[in-house]
């Protein structure tokens, strides 16, 4: 029998939220939409430019139904302290739908 994953890590849910910024453009803010335990596992990285490595993970966490503010989606992003992890893709991770898997990134700067 497959072990369960080990949500022992805190990201909290962002979600980007544009506003006119007065010249014709808009501005991006991320607003928290809630506290989500989850399991983080190193995929792979590679170097991205100069200075710039990009670290894909895959994120495990308990699902959430379709609709619901609390289901990750591609456009957002999880936050540890000051780690981001930009969401590419979520799915479900097994048949039973218990718990969703999210394959993320984390751009680092050097």
């Amino acid at each position: 029998m497959k072990q369960p994953p080990n949500l022992t890590r805190k990201l909290v849910l962002e979600d980007p939220q544009r506003a006119p910024d007065g010249a014709g453009g808009y501005t991006e803010t991320w607003v928290a939409l809630g506290t989500l335990w989850a399991e983080v596992k190193s995929l792979s990285g590679r170097l991205a430019g100069d200075s710039v490595s990009l670290q894909k993970y895959r994120i495990t966490l308990r699902a959430s139904p379709e609709g619901f503010a609390s289901r990750p989606r591609p456009d957002q992003r999880f936050r540890d302290n000051e780690r981001l992890y930009r969401i590419d893709a979520v799915a479900e991770s097994a048949p039973d739908a218990r718990y969703l898997t999210c394959f993320a990134v984390e751009e680092v700067s050097g």
